[in-house]
């Protein structure tokens, strides 16, 4: 080969060079002498742009160090990249002519895909500059080698367009041969980048590519519109990760093998999924507004993104094994989990509004008895059965996801479930009127939706206490809410009786009551009635009733006789003390029956019939002791019109009477001031 300057001389023996390399391939004692004697002779083709040449000892320890990095730091494995890399450029040096083409035909050829030839000529003129640059010296560049580099550096910008685009469409067209050639080409031009012409970057700009072509392939992924298909999101998610394991099965199946080990192709198209991916589910995110697709989405994110539906693909494996965990930013995922949670808050709102709604329309409109019967006597709703169905199902899905989403999920329920016992109460209330009227049946209709809507709202708190080890404070609150909600219904039920029994108490006491016991036998029946309320009731409501029951019908019975109505003559106080004792009978019957637990209260009628009944003062004042050892809240005006109805002669002169003065000195003393019960002070 006819060799005219020096630089093509360098040429000529570094291909005589190469070619002895491939003949000592096999000779392992020759190893170390054909790497070094290789890089030296290529880097003895390399100047730096201050005309020095770029064999130095310092731009040799260099290039070794990128060929170490970019292959990982593995020696052995460097040896063999160089190697390989070193038979490519010898292939593109020994092909250079000794004149280039035109930058016309150059730039036709690149157009034509004719990559080799392309390239070599580019190569003769960057040779052609430099001699040109090394004749002229320390003098002014002419006008022509001026523009010969400025056709130079353009030839670079074009060739690094068209290595770019056969890259980045190389998953569609590009053939195997023609991205071979493109990557090695831009590896030589990675490591010519400080020649005349010459431009940095590289790799970067191949790792560009590669992004870009990722993206127009994930990006051509179908996306229905919400109004065209309910499950847009859900079946896009899915299309997209089938087309990202087809492209990377691709990669590394075809691919990677047009490219040099250090190019890290796997690596780099892995990566460029991944950033994709985040930044695609970032900008679906802002068009999701159902509860549904943010499932989808986290779903995706957490569940099939790592599974082996995609990265986790046995099709991928091992290259995807070795690769960096890829998860998606603790940022991102926090946001899709809060926006997930306010749509189930806001999704739960209505399903209990409408819960309201199906019970307005489906009980209250229609009169309808309740019919579920929990252990044969407790009615019961569904409200309670439909909530508790809504929270497992939404609990179960946010488990499939994430346990720790699941704990969320839960919170977020409950949080919004503490607004519903008041919101309901408020509703119920509204239909009052058209319950409690004159018609007894839809007064009993009333009582026994309150005693049902309590059973409901006691077994809805007993059935969250499950998911105390998940919200703790969320529980308590809801809780604290639905023992209100039973407080109140209770209190209904109770000022509902005192309102039935109302008519028929004004009688107690009198001239009238002493002869006819009828307006005491409705109030017996009324009792009675409220007595089958709380057997119908679960505990501990039931308890709470039934105590609350017994002290208010007997704090109305006895509120009766303090009112000074009337007073016994003669022997008339042996017949209302009589009566009063028989009566207190009853009562004590009926509410010892339906369970109450205020015994405290059993001992008032007789010892207030024991006082009436009395002949004497002496007697009277015998009987005070323990009469206020178990009332002792009793005041002197209270006790005053107890002796009135027992006589009224009796409390003529009140003030210096012995009964009352006895009374006095009781009530002054001390140990008896506190006392845990207290009756007549609720007396007014």
């Amino acid at each position: 080969m006819a060799c005219c300057c020096p630089c093509m001389r360098t040429v000529a023996c570094f291909h005589s060079q190469a070619e002895d390399d491939t003949d000592d391939d096999d000779d392992d004692k020759a190893k170390d002498e054909d790497e070094n004697v290789t890089l030296k002779n290529f880097t003895s083709l390399r100047f730096k742009t201050d005309g020095t040449p770029e064999g130095s000892g310092e731009e040799t320890k260099n290039r070794k160090r990128f060929w170490k990095d970019r292959t990982n730091g593995t020696p052995q494995r460097a040896v063999e990249e160089r190697k390989k890399s070193q038979r490519v450029s010898d292939s593109f040096i020994s092909n250079i002519p000794h004149k280039a083409l035109s930058v016309p035909e150059i730039n036709k050829l690149l157009k034509n895909d004719s990559l080799e030839e392309a390239y070599v000529n580019l190569l003769s003129l960057r040779s052609e500059i430099q001699r040109e640059r090394e004749a002229l010296g320390e003098m002014t560049p002419l006008v022509e080698l001026t523009n010969k580099e400025k056709d130079l550096s353009q030839l670079c910008k074009t060739l690094r367009k068209k290595l770019t685009d056969i890259v980045q469409h190389s998953y569609d067209s590009t053939s195997s041969e023609l991205l071979r050639l493109a990557a090695h080409i831009i590896q030589e031009e990675e490591k010519r980048e400080g020649d005349p012409g010459g431009m940095r970057g590289w790799m970067d700009a191949w790792e560009a590519a590669v992004k870009d072509g990722v993206t127009e392939k994930l990006k051509g992924v179908h996306l229905d519109s919400c109004e065209d298909n309910a499950s847009w999101l859900a079946v896009h998610l899915g299309l997209l990760g089938k087309v990202m394991v087809e492209l990377l099965e691709k990669v590394k199946t075809e691919l990677v093998t047009s490219y040099p080990p250090n190019f890290h192709v796997f690596d780099t198209y892995v990566s460029s999924c991944h950033e994709f991916v985040e930044e695609h589910l970032r900008e679906l995110l802002g068009k999701v507004t159902e509860l549904k697709d943010y499932y989808a989405m986290l779903d995706f994110a957490i569940n099939s993104y790592h599974s082996e539906k995609i990265l986790g693909r046995p099709s991928l494996q091992p290259e995807m094994k070795e690769q960096k965990v890829l998860i998606l930013s603790d940022d991102f995922l926090e946001e899709i989990k809060q926006k997930y949670c306010n749509c189930l808050q806001k999704g739960l709102q209505t399903l209990l509004s409408n819960i309201i709604k199906v019970e307005h329309d489906d009980v209250w409109k229609k009169k309808e008895m309740p019919q579920n019967i929990v252990d044969g006597r407790f009615p019961i709703s569904e409200i309670h059965i439909d909530i508790l169905k809504i929270i497992a199902g939404f609990a179960e899905n946010s488990r499939k996801i994430d346990g720790n989403l699941e704990k969320r999920v839960l919170c977020c329920c409950l949080e919004a479930l503490k607004h519903f016992p008041k919101r309901f109460e408020e509703e119920f209330s509204k239909q009052n009127s058209s319950f409690l009227g004159s018609d007894v049946l839809d007064c009993c209709l009333w009582a026994t939706y309150h005693v049902t809507y309590i059973n409901s709202f006691i077994s809805l708190k007993e059935q969250m206490e499950r998911y105390r080890g998940s919200c703790p404070d969320q529980e308590d609150r809801l809780g604290m809410e639905v023992d209100r909600l039973v407080l109140r219904l209770r209190r209904a039920l109770l000022e509902q009786f005192k309102a039935e029994i109302e008519p028929y108490k004004e009688s107690l006491m009198t001239k009238k009551w002493l002869k006819t016991d009828n307006d005491f036998k409705e109030i017996i029946n009324r009792i009675e009635t409220y007595s089958g309320y709380t057997k119908s009731m679960k505990s501990p409501p039931a308890q709470s009733f039934a105590n609350d029951l017994h002290y208010h019908a007997v704090k109305e019975y006895i509120s009766e006789l303090l009112k000074e109505k009337y007073s016994c003559k003669g022997r008339k106080n042996d017949l209302g003390a009589a009566k009063i004792k028989d009566q207190w009978d009853q009562l004590r019957k009926l509410f010892s029956e339906m369970g109450s637990t205020v015994n405290w209260l059993h001992p008032l009628g007789d010892q207030l019939s024991e006082i009436i009944e009395q002949k004497n003062e002496k007697d009277i004042k015998k009987l005070l002791p323990s009469f206020f050892e178990n009332y002792p809240d009793i005041s002197k005006k209270q006790f005053s019109a107890i002796l009135y109805f027992r006589e009224k002669s009796i409390v003529r002169y009140s003030k210096l009477h012995r009964v009352i003065q006895h009374f006095t000195e009781l009530k002054q003393n001390p140990e008896k001031k506190n006392h845990e019960h207290t009756f007549f002070s609720d007396i007014k």
